[in-house]
């Protein structure tokens, strides 16, 4: 006799329909970019037009992602396809330390042989790249906060980091002329952009390894839950995360009545939902050993 609660996720349109308008908004400006980097000479405003080159395709894989996520439970995925967010996220992780190594290698080569750039034609595009960042943050900030909009607004934030630095090294290199100032600032961008594409892998990586979710304490719910009335004891708890922003649970609950079992079911059940935010729940009751002894008494 199992108690399950498995209430119905669908992600709403708005995930999916910010993530489009942010593909369209990016896509056609990286072209811009790129035109205006290759005719200026700026490493900076290349490497971020190739950034937001790249940071098209991520936001084309997250909104297939965010779509796909919407689609309901069948026979063949019982829990929905909802991960499959996190996997786009993951990928989306690995594809952002490419383009750093790959900026990294240029901007190392640029040090070594600097090349004359048109800071003013640098300056001015990145201007424009940098109101275009900003619109498809805030397109991105009101969607659905999932994993994989997250690894899409890091793709957006290293976007509006490198028109910064393509602001600074266009300025510098305009009223200066130093031009080391430009690789130097791409390999800021990318020193910044590292860390937070590896701590969005990481936690992608756990998700899919099934880990405890981050912001949930094991033995804190197991506590919790051996604290309701008709509860003995509880074993065998997971927790995991079964989708983006879906929390799962499943445990084996020793009772000290199992005729009350409805009962205790529904106030874990609310315990589970008011204190700890979980909602997909799954419990096995099983006697306690004094009820075990009682039915089949020691003959010893």
């Amino acid at each position: 006799m199992n108690g399950h609660h498995h209430p119905t996720h669908h992600h709403g349109p708005r995930g999916a329909n910010s993530l489009f308008v942010a593909l369209g908004l990016t896509l056609g400006f990286a072209a811009v970019e790129a035109l205006a980097g290759w005719w200026s000479g700026s490493l900076a405003l290349l490497g971020d037009a190739g950034h937001m080159v790249t940071d098209s395709t991520a936001l084309g894989l997250a909104a297939l992602a965010a779509w796909i996520a919407r689609r309901p439970p069948s026979a063949r995925h019982s829990y929905g396809l909802g991960r499959i967010e996190v996997l786009a996220a993951a990928i989306n992780g690995l594809f952002m330390l490419l383009v750093v190594a790959a900026i990294v290698i240029t901007a190392i080569e640029r040090l070594h042989a600097v090349r004359p750039v048109a800071g003013g034609t640098a300056m001015g595009v990145a201007v424009i790249g940098l109101g275009v960042n900003v619109l498809v943050m805030l397109t991105l900030s009101r969607g659905e906060q999932s994993i994989n909009t997250r690894a899409a607004l890091l793709h957006v934030l290293g976007d509006l980091l490198g028109s910064i630095a393509a602001i600074i090294s266009g300025a510098v290199i305009y009223f200066t002329g130093w031009l080391p100032i430009d690789p130097l600032a791409s390999l800021f961008i990318c020193a910044l952009i590292l860390v937070s594409s590896l701590r969005l892998l990481r936690e992608a990586v756990h998700v899919l390894m099934e880990g405890v979710p981050p912001h949930v304490s094991l033995p804190e719910v197991g506590h919790a839950m051996a604290g309701v009335a008709g509860v003995q004891s509880v074993h065998d708890l997971h927790i995991w995360t079964a989708a983006s922003g879906q929390v799962a649970l499943s445990a084996h609950v020793v009772l000290t009545n199992m005729n009350a079992w409805n009962d205790t079911l529904q106030r874990l059940r609310v315990l589970l939902h008011e204190r700890f935010g979980i909602d997909h729940v799954t419990l096995q009751p099983e006697p306690s050993e004094q009820i075990l002894r009682l039915v089949r008494p020691d003959n010893n």
